[in-house]
C-alpha cells in the first residue's frame, strides 16, 4: 500500500532511505533545516568508499559496507559522480603491529573483503615513501565524491515528485489516529510515518517523537590537514596505520581525493557544540547537555588521558600532527601541511559510557530512528536506506 512518509533530514541516509522509498512507490517529503543538502556529515567526511574490513563479522556495518561498497560505486558511475576504485594500504610500522594486523587480514577474510598480506617492499611498490615492516593491500577501497551522490539523489528525488524541503526544521511530533503529525513552524505534516535521519540531532528528535532512546549523541570533531601541492607526490593513494583495537577511531591516515589533492587526518577531540566544526563553536546549552550524561564522564575515565589529553596537544600544534604522519610516510614535516577543514562525527554513547560500536536503528509503531550512523554509514547508505524502507513496509 502506498505510504505518505516524512524523513527528517537531508544528508546521505536521508536522501538515499527517500529514494529507496520513493522507489518503492510511496510518496515522500524530506525535510532539513540547513539551506543545502549534505550539509553536515556528508559534506564533511573524507570522501573515502570503505571495504568493510574493521567491522565485526556478521554486523550491521560489515554487511551493509560490503555491499555498499559495491552498491553506492555502481551507482555514482550510473549517475555521473566522480568514483576511483583505488585501494589502500594499512601499514604495520613496527613488529609489535604485526599481530593487529594479522588480526585484521582474518577479519577482512571473514567479511568478505579482498584484501591480502604483503611485505614492506611490496607496500613501497604501491607508495614509494611509507614506513612499515609489513602490510595489508585493500583492493576495494575507493574514493568517491558523496556531496556529489547527494545531487544525484536530489536530482532523482525531484524527478519522481519527492517534496524537498530545506529551511524547514522539525519542531514537534506527536502521534494521532494511527498518524504521525510533524510541525515544521508554518505548518504540520500529516503522515503514515516517519523517518528520523537526522545525523547529529537524531537523538533529539527521537525524543522529541517520544521515544527515550538508549544511546545519546556524543559530537566529536575530527580536524584535516592537506599536504602542499608540491609535495603531493608523497602519497599516491590511501595509507592507514593498524588501528589500535582498544581505541574507538582509526588514527590519522593520508587520502589522494579525486582531485589529487592529498588529505591527512582526522584526529578526535569533542566537539563543543552539536556542530563545533572549530574549538571557538560553542554552546553552553549543547555542553550542559553532554555534561548531565553520566556516560561521558564514564567515557572521560577511560580515555581523557593520556589518549584524550594527546588529541588535544595534536589540534593545537601543527608539529605533532605532522609527527603522526611521518609515522606512515618519514618524508612528511610540518612545513608540508597546511589546515584544510574538520567534520563533526556523530557518535552514539551508551550511558555505561561504552561507544554504539555498531548501527543503531529504533522503531517506534509508524517511526524509524536512525541513532547512530557514523562511518561506514557514507558507503552503506543505499543499503541502509533498504534496511529502513523494510522497517516503514
Amino acid at each position: 500500500m502506498r505510504k505518505n512518509v516524512v524523513v527528517i533530514g537531508g544528508g546521505i541516509i536521508g536522501l538515499a532511505t527517500a529514494w529507496e522509498l520513493t522507489r518503492r512507490g510511496d510518496q515522500v517529503t524530506v525535510l532539513e533545516k540547513e539551506d543545502h543538502w549534505a550539509a553536515h556529515q556528508t559534506g564533511h567526511n573524507s570522501n573515502v568508499v570503505h571495504a568493510g574490513l574493521y567491522y565485526k563479522p556478521g554486523s550491521f556495518k560489515a554487511r551493509m559496507s560490503v555491499a555498499g561498497n559495491r552498491s553506492i560505486i555502481d551507482f555514482a558511475k550510473e549517475h555521473g559522480v566522480g568514483v576511483e576504485v583505488c585501494g589502500k594500504l594499512v601499514v604495520a610500522t613496527s613488529d609489535a603491529e604485526l599481530p593487529a594486523l594479522g588480526v585484521l587480514a582474518q577479519r577482512a577474510e571473514a567479511n568478505g573483503v579482498p584484501a591480502k598480506l604483503i611485505s614492506a617492499d611490496e607496500a613501497r611498490d604501491y607508495e614509494p615513501e611509507v614506513a612499515c615492516v609489513s602490510a595489508l593491500r585493500v583492493e576495494s577501497t575507493g574514493i568517491i565524491d558523496f556531496p556529489g551522490v547527494c545531487r544525484a539523489l536530489v536530482r532523482l528525488l525531484e524527478e519522481a515528485g519527492a517534496d524537498l524541503r530545506l529551511g524547514t526544521p522539525a519542531l514537534g511530533i506527536r502521534s494521532r489516529d494511527s498518524k504521525v503529525e510533524v510541525a515544521t513552524g508554518t505548518e504540520v505534516l500529516r503522515a503514515d510515518a516517519l523517518v528520523n535521519c537526522a545525523g547529529l540531532h537524531s537523538d533529539r528528535i527521537a525524543r522529541l517523537a517520544g521515544l527515550t532512546p538508549k544511546a545519546r549523541i556524543v559530537p566529536f570533531r575530527g580536524e584535516y590537514y592537506e599536504l602542499r601541492e608540491d609535495r603531493r607526490h608523497l602519497v599516491r593513494g590511501l595509507i592507514y596505520p593498524v588501528p589500535d583495537a582498544s581505541l574507538p577511531f582509526l588514527g590519522v591516515h593520508l587520502t589522494r581525493m579525486l582531485d589529487g589533492s592529498v588529505h591527512a587526518g582526522p584526529n578526535a577531540v569533542l566537539a563543543l557544540r552539536r556542530e563545533g566544526y572549530r574549538w571557538g563553536d560553542i554552546s553552553p546549552a549543547d555542553l550542559a547537555e553532554v555534561a548531565r550524561f553520566p556516560g561521558i564522564w564514564r567515557l572521560a575515565k577511560k580515555y581523557a588521558y593520556p589518549i584524550g589529553l594527546d588529541e588535544v596537544r595534536r589540534s593545537f600544534s601543527k608539529k605533532r600532527f605532522a609527527n603522526s604522519l611521518a609515522k606512515l610516510v618519514p618524508a612528511v614535516q610540518p612545513e608540508d601541511i597546511v589546515r584544510h577543514g574538520s567534520g563533526v562525527r556523530a557518535q552514539a554513547l551508551l550511558p555505561d559510557g561504552s561507544m554504539v560500536d555498531d548501527f543503531l536503528i529504533e522503531t517506534a509503531p509508524n517511526q524509524v530512528h536512525v541513532l547512530n550512523a557514523p562511518s561506514p554509514a557514507a558507503t552503506s547508505a543505499l543499503e541502509i536506506a533498504k534496511h529502513v524502507a523494510d522497517q516503514v513496509s
